[in-house]
């Protein structure tokens, strides 16, 4: 059973447990992924071939659709998602398998919340807020100089390199510069609850991204 799905992230909020304590909350979003190609690392006895790797291709989100009620995705993506027998989706992410994993899935298959029923912790990947760009203090965790009005030395990072040997900067230093939009993997979080009518999950703490941000849920095992 394939125990990784892409899900949206709606927002914060909390709840009870069982034993009475308030949890704090992340609410995802995750609508069925249909696997839309299976990629693997035998060779296929018609033409030979191999992708060189186990993996599977995961369709997610709804597409626009035009008057026609056709979706509007160009005409190979479109044939893609017709080989397969499928509706066109916005997104698709690729997981990769392990040999026992991949014999068992074929195109078409749906992965649902259902899946994490027995789940208690989960791994959570996704891009990180964007900061723009920030100092040394806010993107490293500088202390700083001191307070002080006398202080001519505040938030800058300070010395960052040599006058002698071997005169240059050295690769690394931390400096102040862009912030955020990373990918970001935030491990080993409390699976709270899930809702297979509404396709929800709650997962205790903070997960990276903002709002609608798309992330990769992966079970713990």
């Amino acid at each position: 059973m394939i125990q990784t799905i892409y899900g949206k992230k709606v927002g914060m909020t909390q709840v009870y447990s069982e034993d009475d304590r308030v949890l704090p909350v992340t609410v995802l979003s995750v609508e069925p992924n249909v696997i839309a190609q299976v990629k693997t690392s035998v060779k296929n006895e018609k033409t030979g071939k191999t992708d060189g790797y186990n993996a599977v291709q995961l369709a997610f989100g709804s597409v626009r659709k035009d008057n026609k009620g056709k979706a509007r995705v160009n005409k190979p993506t479109a044939g893609h998602f017709k080989k397969v027998g499928i509706e066109p989706t916005k997104y698709l992410r690729e997981v990769r398998l392990s040999d026992e994993e991949i014999a068992e899935v074929k195109s078409g298959d749906k992965i649902t919340v259902a899946n994490f029923a027995e789940v208690k912790k989960v791994d959570v990947t996704g891009t990180s807020k964007g900061k723009g760009f920030a100092g040394a203090m806010k993107r490293h965790g500088f202390g700083g100089g001191p307070g002080g009005h006398g202080s001519h030395f505040h938030r800058a990072p300070g010395s960052i390199g040599m006058c002698a040997t071997p005169s240059r900067v050295l690769k690394g230093m931390r400096l102040p510069g862009h912030m955020g939009v990373d990918t970001v993997t935030t491990k080993n979080l409390e699976l709270v609850r899930i809702d297979e009518e509404q396709n929800i999950m709650l997962i205790k703490g903070a997960v990276p991204g903002g709002k609608n941000a798309i992330l990769k849920v992966k079970a713990v095992k």
